[in-house]
């Protein structure tokens, strides 16, 4: 069987695909064009898709008789692909669940903290020669111990995080999600988004991307937050309405933002880049080599299992 992986990967992943199965790198980092989609249905038996890989109805209904049976998704988001539309078309799908968990909820403090305390403005003030010295009132921000966290989503690593905020700075945490949790720590579960948004001095949104999730976050949530609030993002970046986080930005609405997903990424709305108040990464939540080394090995135990006519460990 023929596999293609579509990004580079880590060394060690790219080197035990290469010992093991008949692969194909491609050594860009750029998101598939339309014809590599088709290409990738009809000549391949398996693909690594990965963000940015639109792999959409249309595509599968250009290629009716694919000779690829399965999609093994670098990553746990696959909002990119047509779940149900490959599945009529005979071709399973993967993910990467777990070993993005702790790295994602990491970089949730980051923004978090970052966002709270301003340290991207500070820096920025300091790196432009503007730093005139420590004052009593300088630069004050939130402090984020004792506050009380919501998070959108309390899955694995909306608890991740939940932990870290309740263990490792004493918040109180609540949460709206579809069910009940058995938590690990306290927390209270809201009845609705606006009710969490309300009741929270830091909103975290921690939800898988798709249809159902679309525009969750939206101007009756930020209008629901308190002025002193500061929103996180670190889900899929059309979960939020970016243009109603713009407007609740500059009415005031809350005091600031952490982002590091877009909804049209790599797209970042210039009025966003223009406001101190916002904290910008580049997609970071996996940026570490060990993360991203485990994700591609999960990749190619998927592709093993499916080789060996064994059940997938991470369907989806």
């Amino acid at each position: 069987m023929k596999l293609w992986l579509t990004r580079p990967l880590p060394d060690a992943v790219e080197a035990r695909a290469r010992a093991t199965f008949d692969v194909e790198i491609r050594p860009s980092n750029m998101p598939l064009s339309g014809e590599q989609l088709r290409q990738a249905l009809r000549d391949y038996d398996i693909v690594m898709p990965t963000l940015g890989d639109r792999f959409q109805a249309d595509v599968f209904d250009d290629v009716p008789d694919p000779r690829c049976k399965l999609l093994a998704n670098f990553g746990v988001g696959y909002n990119h692909i047509d779940v149900e539309a490959a599945r009529r078309h005979g071709i399973a799908v993967s993910n990467t669940p777990g070993a993005v968990t702790d790295a994602t909820a990491d970089i949730a403090m980051t923004l978090i903290l970052m966002t709270a305390r301003r340290a991207g403005e500070g820096e920025r003030m300091l790196r432009a020669g503007q730093w005139n010295g420590w004052h009593p009132t300088q630069m004050l921000g939130l402090h984020v111990t004792g506050q009380t966290l919501g998070v959108v989503g309390m899955g694995r690593i909306g608890q991740a995080i939940a932990r870290r905020c309740h263990f490792g700075f004493g918040m109180d945490v609540r949460y709206v999600s579809r069910s009940d949790k058995a938590l690990a720590f306290p927390a209270a579960r809201d009845g609705s988004l606006t009710e969490l948004a309300g009741k929270c001095d830091i909103l975290v949104v921690a939800v898988p991307g798709g249809a159902e999730t679309h525009h969750l976050i939206d101007e009756a949530v930020f209008a629901a937050q308190q002025p002193h609030a500061i929103f996180v993002n670190i889900a899929r970046g059309d979960v939020v309405d970016e243009a109603a986080l713009v407007a609740a930005l500059r009415a005031g609405q809350i005091a600031g933002a952490g982002l590091d997903v877009y909804e049209f990424e790599p797209q970042v709305p210039a009025a966003l880049m223009a406001m101190e108040n916002v904290t910008l990464l580049p997609h970071l939540g996996t940026a570490a080599l060990n993360v991203r080394t485990d994700m591609g090995m999960m990749v190619l135990d998927n592709v093993q299992a499916f080789v060996e006519g064994r059940a997938l460990p991470n369907p989806v």
